[in-house]
């Protein structure tokens, strides 16, 4: 493992800006660290080096004028398959739209390229973003750096895999149940998903949807800060927001006298495996060791099934109804259920949903009124085996949908609060574990603030994977990269 490919993303940038290292220099080694490392795990299904050797040259050439750059000037990033990229394949994952190359960038992937992120290619998801563990007909499936027989979770999977093999720094992802949680749990990396709307995620079908949110992973929270400088602010969307990059400029670790409220079954009974309690409760002295004060407490969670299950529903339908109609045989039985479930939904059964969200709003705000965070498992289960189509046993608890295990990021998601994936430690067998810490609406700064004070006494992100240690230790025949 190179030099550079350590490096964080605030710490290159600083480097290319004051020309110790240029944008061609960090690109190369990139490319180098997915030609080397990629086979083992398949997370970059598409590259576009091409343009990217373009890009890192005039990146060079306007350090060289002295021009004013971005926030992220020079750094090169791939790209979540489920975003559109102009110019670029875009599949979600899917045979649907396996030649689907888009002309316009989404609001995010635009936002990034102009704060000087250097595309260089799109990580693997699954279909339409659709479960928590990255496997699609289009490019198979993603593996965990840590143990490359196990899955690297999902949605943004590949994204998780390609920041803890050290391919890049820092990523961009999307969380509707967790996709942005699990994926860090598993790959001990964080992920960061946001209060609605600070960074917009466009809906062509319905400009008010709330559940899915855009946002970054990487090693460290000051790398989630940087990425929410560059991103954040809601211009063009209805939503409350009023963060703004700058709000995200100035991180401030300190965990003295915050208040917690931990569980971890969410107090309503879900299945957790042993060996990740385990591992989580050895933590708790961390963060009373930080002077905060700890009680264990609950939201309170009754409604939340509800909620998430019926507006995920919803929203699946509202945005695949039509091409599920007209290619469904192309698509995996798990989206299809989820539309049909989406279709079959009448008046009374919304009309019950919002009177649920009220009342989990309602839960969310006594609990705040006590506590500054909310701490829970970001996981029911440990990395499983990456030939599985979900764990359909958890903790000894039979699972009925694909969703199931995956419940304790979505009861977070229904709250509609912001919530980060926080590394927590390894079990026994080397197996990353992780934590979820939730704040209350659009206190964003303030929850990246606790978790760096977390990260402070920690720093389990720090401990590479030994494929980006020695990538000769894993078999790299296995998949190979697909270009553009």
């Amino acid at each position: 493992m190179n030099e550079i490919q350590q490096l964080s993303a605030v710490q290159l940038t600083e480097k290319i800006r004051s020309k110790e290292l240029s944008a061609r220099e960090a690109l190369a080694s990139h490319i180098n660290a997915i030609q080397e490392l990629n086979g083992a795990i398949n997370a970059v299904v598409t590259t576009d080096f091409e343009r990217a050797q373009q890009l890192a040259m005039a990146a060079d050439e306007a350090t060289a004028r002295g021009d004013a750059t971005g926030l992220l000037h020079g750094l090169p990033m791939t790209h979540k398959d489920t975003f559109n990229t102009a110019g670029l394949r875009s599949t979600q994952g899917s045979l649907a739209l396996a030649d689907n190359v888009p002309a316009k960038d989404d609001l995010q992937i635009a936002r990034l390229g102009t704060a000087g992120a250097i595309r260089t290619g799109k990580t693997n998801v699954p279909e339409f973003g659709a479960g928590s563990h990255t496997f699609n007909e289009v490019f198979g499936t993603t593996t965990n750096p840590y143990a490359p027989d196990r899955s690297a979770g999902g949605s943004s999977g590949g994204v998780a895999a390609v920041i803890a093999s050290r391919i890049q720094a820092l990523g961009d992802g999307s969380d509707m149940g967790g996709s942005l949680r699990i994926p860090a749990s598993f790959c001990n990396v964080i992920g960061f998903r946001p209060s609605y709307g600070v960074i917009p995620l466009e809906a062509a079908s319905n400009a008010y949807s709330w559940l899915a949110r855009s946002g970054p992973m990487a090693r460290t929270v000051q790398d989630i800060a940087l990425f929410m400088q560059a991103t954040a602010g809601d211009a063009q969307l209805p939503t409350p927001n009023t963060l703004r990059g700058e709000d995200f400029a100035q991180l401030a670790p300190n965990l003295k006298g915050v208040r917690i409220g931990y569980s971890f079954d969410f107090g309503i009974g879900v299945p957790v495996e042993p060996e990740v309690i385990e591992v989580l409760r050895g933590q708790l002295a961390v963060f009373e060791a930080a002077g905060a004060i700890l009680e264990e407490a609950s939201i309170d969670f009754r409604d939340a099934d509800e909620v998430f299950g019926n507006v995920r529903a919803f929203d699946f339908a509202t945005n695949l109804a039509g091409l599920v109609e007209a290619q469904g045989e192309l698509i995996k039985p798990e989206v299809r259920w989820n539309v049909k479930k989406g279709l079959d939904l009448d008046g009374a059964a919304m009309i019950s949903t919002m009177a649920a969200r009220t009342r989990l709003e309602h839960a969310v705000q006594d609990f705040y009124s006590r506590y500054d965070l909310f701490l829970s498992p970001a996981t029911q289960v440990l990395p499983f085996d990456a030939s599985w189509r979900w764990p359909e046993n958890i903790a000894g608890t039979q699972a009925e949908t694909y969703l199931d295990w995956m419940r304790s990021a979505c009861l977070l998601s229904a709250t509609s609060l912001p919530v980060i994936a926080m590394p927590a430690g390894f079990t026994d067998s080397g197996l990353p574990v992780g934590w979820q810490l939730a704040a209350n609406h659009y206190q964003d700064a303030a929850l990246l603030n606790w978790a760096a004070g977390y990260e402070q006494l920690t720093n389990f992100a720090a401990t590479a994977p030994q494929l980006a240690i020695d990538p000769s230790s894993v078999n790299s025949t296995r998949v190979q990269t697909v270009s553009a």
